[in-house]
């Protein structure tokens, strides 16, 4: 057996290990569609399903790099655990995408992600009764006018300009290239190298400054403090067992920072029915006219071309990779709504328990919730250092840990009496048209 004098550089050779099995997987870059399969499903009208083919993935080198980790993780004492189950995830990873187009692409996915009717043993409601409820309080205010402009009147480079604009100021002589790009599995992806934006995309005043916060305060930030981590380089990689607390800590930074709006929380909730009408058997058309007819209902403002479009990028997220014909969807999108509900929880007991100090860990690089306690004991052994970057509103935590504290206690207080009081009167009085 390793001595425990040993153990700090077992742990070291497995995490640079697992560094090098995660660096070959681009999962969203293999996803991602040309611009012309959009061009030619709406000139069919909706009525065509996309042709799409997909490369033949090699992923030898992650395996040879897994075989040179896993004799170190045996012997990595404390972290052998997450270092084990990081192998795993990746592991599962490169069976994903060497099945691209395929049946088993999808219960891979689904080892990784979750599905929508899938509730998680700790939560005890799936992704879809989540959505559900949050899509019904959605509908109860679909009659009121926000505000918001009736078209996207922000362009890819208008997006381009401020996200460059903030990464300067944030990151300094690190800041990613901002890079406009024809084909991209999402509007906007992100690592600590570039952020690269999907030229035909169109944005409101409200999704840029949510790219802004959620790609770059979050995913670029840990990605160049996972740099940093010079012992634990696997903590700058952004593989899938990272994707729920990541997306679910970009959500809650769009909402901390005041730029969420009800159609993002709509998308959120949307991607999640449409996962489950697909993995049900719904191919890529039905999928794609119920978004359609959804967004027409949500807002008549946009012109129809708008529409179409966007129902066309949320059904291609839910079918890149799967198969179209339904059944076999990516289910990558049922962890935003599930992540965040877990990262605001966490942050929420990190408060109450007088553990402030943990709050930084988040940004040490990309992790999940999951590896907290291991990595509270590698940061005792000198493993983990800390981050370099964090974005404002974690920098400042006089608002934060202020909001959270409150959110706890309002969590405490019983309130059902005048909860039941208050939706007597709004029920009873008429409403208001200003």
């Amino acid at each position: 057996m390793t001595s425990s004098h040993h153990c700090p550089d077992r742990i070291r050779q497995a995490a640079a290990a697992l560094r090098e099995a995660e660096r070959p997987l681009r999962i969203l870059g293999l996803l991602a569609w040309p611009l012309e399969v959009r061009a030619r499903f709406l000139e069919s009208d909706g009525r065509e399903l996309p042709q799409v083919s997909y490369p033949e993935v090699d992923t030898s080198a992650v395996e040879s790099a897994l075989e040179v980790a896993r004799p170190a993780i045996a012997e990595a004492g404390p972290a052998r655990e997450w270092l084990q189950r990081t192998a795993d995830r990746i592991a599962t990873a490169a069976r994903m995408v060497r099945n691209l187009g395929r049946q088993e692409f999808h219960e891979c996915s689904t080892e990784l992600y979750g599905a929508p009717a899938l509730a998680p043993k700790d939560l005890g409601q799936s992704p879809l009764e989540l959505a559900r409820r949050l899509r019904r309080i959605i509908d109860q205010m679909n009659h009121i006018d926000l505000g918001a402009p009736a078209n996207p009147a922000a362009s890819p480079e208008d997006v381009a300009r401020r996200m460059r604009e903030a990464v300067e100021k944030f990151f300094g002589d690190e800041a990613p290239a901002i890079e406009l790009v024809d084909s991209l599995s999402a509007n906007a992806t992100a690592g600590p190298d570039r952020i690269r934006i999907r030229s035909t995309a169109h944005f409101t005043d409200r999704d840029v400054e949510q790219l802004v916060h959620h790609e770059a305060g979050i995913h670029v930030a840990t990605g160049l403090n996972g740099r940093h981590q010079t012992d634990l380089p696997i903590l700058a990689s952004s593989h899938p067992g990272t994707t729920r607390t990541q997306e679910g800590l970009a959500v809650f930074a769009e909402f901390i920072t005041g730029c969420m709006d009800l159609d993002r929380l709509s998308r959120l909730a949307d991607r999640v029915l449409g996962i489950d009408m697909a993995a049900r058997g719904a191919d890529f058309i039905e999928v794609y006219r119920h978004f359609l007819e959804k967004r027409q209902g949500d807002d008549q403002r946009v012109d129809e071309l708008t529409l179409k479009k966007a129902a066309y990028e949320q059904t291609r997220r839910v079918f890149r990779g799967g198969v179209l014909t339904g059944g076999a969807p990516f289910t990558k999108d049922v962890v935003y709504l599930d992540g965040l509900l877990r990262v605001h929880d966490f942050l929420r007991s990190v408060v109450a328990a007088g553990r402030a100090d943990v709050l930084s860990l988040l940004f040490c690089g990309k992790l999940d919730l999951e590896d907290v306690p291991v990595l509270c004991q590698l940061a005792e052994m000198g493993l983990v250092r800390p981050p370099k970057f964090l974005p404002p509103w974690a920098a400042d935590r006089r608002f934060l840990v202020s909001y959270l504290a409150y959110s706890g206690f309002l969590n405490r207080i019983r309130m059902g009496r005048v909860h039941e009081r208050y939706a007597e009167v709004l029920a009873s009085v008429p409403g208001i048209r200003w």
